[in-house]
């Protein structure tokens, strides 16, 4: 097998995750293989996941009348847990995936989220993903700071599309709330090759995306093959 099982790709929001899948998707299948090491891939991002419970809350207390299920009227969650009940959903999508038991074969499954310390962090968030894809993950995380983060995050959103993958983005009060502080540095401890969590070595990348290169698909190709290449060594040492 000469592609990735499961990568799982991280970052701030605005970062450049939904840039990179992009890029990825406008690249054909063999070239892709060859360079990223990413054959067929499916996504599982957390995003329309949460933006169904943001759509769910208006209908219910705007139409119908009735109480808020998952988000407060200024969209914060009621409660914290449900940033991990949106990780056991992306558990529990792959695990269905699963099912074909030649799945991976000719499939690459990329896993997208973003976490910040004040909901838990990426240590909240990793003790609720299945071993099915612990033992299988690479992680690509994308760098960049707060500031640029939320630079992006303004000019990215498109107030006409908020559910869209590459045109939604957060005020600038809740990015700074949900996001400012993030664990990853402790998270991935002093490794500079593998996470070590819960009894897995996970295989792991940094992307700098700093300045930025996610806008410029000719630079965006070479970065990104100089990422995946050096993950799927650091994978293929490791087994």
């Amino acid at each position: 097998m000469n592609h990735f099982e499961v990568i799982i790709l991280m970052g701030r929001p605005a970062a450049g995750k939904s840039e990179v899948i992009d890029y990825l998707n406008k690249t054909a299948v063999p070239e892709r293989v060859q360079r990223f090491h990413i054959n067929t891939f499916e996504e599982i991002d957390d995003f329309p996941m949460l933006w169904t419970w943001f759509e769910e809350d208006a209908i219910l207390e705007k139409i119908m009348g009735k109480p808020r299920l998952h988000t407060d009227p200024d969209g914060y969650f009621l409660h914290d847990y449900l940033w991990d009940l949106l990780i056991e959903r992306i558990s529990m999508e792959y695990r269905k995936k699963l099912r074909d038991k030649e799945y991976h074969k000719k499939t690459t499954t990329i896993l997208e989220f973003s976490r910040g310390s004040e909901h838990g962090g990426y240590e909240s968030a990793f003790r609720h993903l299945s071993d099915d894809i612990l033992k299988k993950a690479c992680i690509l995380y994308i760098d960049v700071p707060y500031e640029e983060s939320l630079r992006k995050n303004r000019r990215r959103f498109n107030p006409d599309r908020p559910d869209s993958i590459l045109e939604h983005g957060l005020p600038d009060n809740k990015l700074e709330r949900l996001y400012k502080e993030i664990d990853w540095e402790d998270f991935r401890g002093d490794d500079p090759e593998y996470i070590h969590f819960s009894g897995y070595r996970i295989p792991y990348a940094v992307f700098h995306n700093m300045p930025e290169v996610t806008n410029d698909f000719e630079k965006l190709g070479p970065a990104l093959e100089t990422c995946f290449t050096k993950l799927w060594k650091i994978k293929t040492k490791k087994q």
